[in-house]
């Protein structure tokens, strides 16, 4: 073994694993903190109180306004009900979600994580209780270094009971989506709810305590997977939270800076204070350049101006803003903002299309359906008079949340075709009228004999035509007739 690589097996770590640097962001007031701030209420609020709010849909159905019905399998939303053969829409849903995170990508960068990702909600929720409790960043710091005593352990424990407690809740409100929330409260109150309320209520109030109060910024920077996805999405036009470098280098205290332009040497607006860093939830040091940790929620923008603004200078020394003006401006030209380009229209688009085409299917989409299954063994039976029997089981769905009538009819077959439903008093000799019960599907055993004495091909194309007696509502299913 050479000097060198003896020197250089010296110099490698005995861990490869580096602890967590903790982080003790400061609280700073100003237009992006107030935006979250009103951000937070109205998403918190819609989430934990969302399940209170009723809805009339008659009798026998469910007044909660959003419910997602697993036993029922059902999603009511105000007055849109989605079955289950109507996934499409979840499927809609997700493209939509998709087109607007990369619209949002392409306007200001990763604006979703700095505003309306549910982990930077709940983080900024659990920092308010932190900093109430123990104090802003200095304070904090103080503590965390301090020797455990009473003061520290009274301190921690209630800044504990309160995480737990909005852990607790966050749980809580997620499970009564899926039951009448009224019902629910006081079947879990009473301890009669089903184990599986208590069980996910307990996963959810963990992972929001875990998550929320001691993963955080390792949630952002490591096991999110968006900030890869935006970094290769993102292009030299979208505005990102940016340091102007242009103006604030060479930065130096302000009593260096003065000195410095009182003797015509450059001298930038940026003083060091390093408030940009102590306000960041994940710790950058936005003067370093864009990176992955930035979850770009404007808090710097924030600090920076209020410093601007007590030593006189103008605001915006960080700012939503792109390296390319940067250049612009150290070349003499005036800064460019392009929201409308290609990218964007596109992705507008594409939004409106599927949007479009989601809320015509919703307005036009069938409140009754019909399925056919033909029978397969056997296929047909034929009789004694000649004629050939056929038999199917129908499914009829009824979407209205009351009882209707429906009168079937195949189509396809030669005049004195019998269609019997059994079970069910036949009106007519061909169209049997079925009752469905509010907002269920029933199944129907179909039997379709053909005339004696005419002779059938072998297969026959046959429509299954369904029509409401009141509304006169029309859907349609397709299969075949069977013969020798």
């Amino acid at each position: 073994m050479t000097a060198e690589t003896e020197a250089a097996n010296a110099e490698q770590p005995d861990e490869w694993f580096a602890s967590a640097k903790k982080i003790f962001p400061m609280a700073v007031h100003g237009k992006f903190r107030t935006i979250k701030w009103v951000i937070l209420f109205i998403t918190l609020g819609m989430y934990y109180f969302l399940p209170f709010v009723r809805y009339d849909r008659g009798p026998d159905a469910p007044g909660q306004a959003l419910l997602i019905d697993l036993e029922a399998r059902r999603f009511y939303f105000f007055f849109i009900e989605i079955w289950p053969q109507e996934v499409y829409y979840l499927t809609g849903l997700l493209i939509l979600a998709a087109l607007g995170l990369f619209l949002m990508n392409a306007v200001a960068g990763r604006v979703w994580c700095g505003y309306l990702c549910p982990q930077t909600v709940w983080t900024d929720l659990f920092l308010w209780v932190e900093r109430k409790v123990e104090g802003d960043r200095r304070e904090r710091i103080v503590l965390d270094n301090a020797p455990w005593s009473v003061n520290k352990i009274v301190r921690r424990s209630v800044k504990h009971f309160f995480w737990l407690m909005i852990a607790w809740w966050t749980g809580g409100a997620w499970v009564l989506y899926f039951a009448d929330a009224p019902t629910l409260v006081y079947e879990l109150a009473t301890f009669q709810a089903p184990w599986t309320a208590y069980l996910w209520i307990g996963i959810l109030t963990a992972t929001t305590y875990l998550l929320a109060g001691f993963m955080r910024e390792q949630v952002c920077i490591y096991m999110c997977p968006w900030p890869r996805i935006q970094a290769a999405l993102t292009d030299e036009k979208a505005l990102n939270v940016t340091y102007r470098w242009d103006r604030g280098e060479p930065r130096g205290s302000l009593k260096e800076n003065k000195a410095l332009a009182l003797k015509g040497l450059p001298a930038g607006d940026c003083i060091d204070c390093h408030q940009c860093e102590h306000v960041c939830p994940t710790g950058v040091d936005i003067r370093k350049g864009l990176q992955l940790d930035c979850i770009q929620c404007g808090l710097c923008i924030d600090a920076c101006d209020n410093v601007m603004t007590k030593i006189g200078k103008p605001t915006g020394l960080i700012a939503y803003d792109t390296d390319e003006n940067i250049q612009r401006r150290i070349d003499g030209k005036d800064s460019v903002y392009e929201i409308v380009r290609v990218r964007t229209v596109v992705y507008a688009a594409i939004i409106a299309v599927v949007g479009a085409i989601m809320l015509f299917a919703l307005l036009t989409r069938d409140f009754a359906g019909i399925n056919v299954l033909h029978d397969r063994n056997p296929i047909y039976v034929t009789q004694s008079d000649g004629s050939v029997r056929n038999g199917y089981t129908v499914r009829l769905l009824n979407k209205r949340p009351l009882e209707r009538h429906f009168m079937l009819h195949v189509e396809g077959m030669p005049a004195g075709t019998k269609v019997e439903a059994v079970g069910i008093d036949t009106a007519f000799a061909d169209r049997p009228i079925i009752a469905v019960d509010p907002d269920t599907t029933r199944e129907v055993r179909i039997l379709v004999t053909s005339p004696p004495g005419v002779k059938m091909p072998a297969s026959t194309p046959v429509t299954f035509r369904l029509t409401e007696s009141v509304m006169g509502e029309v859907v349609t299913a397709n299969d075949y007739f069977k013969a020798p």
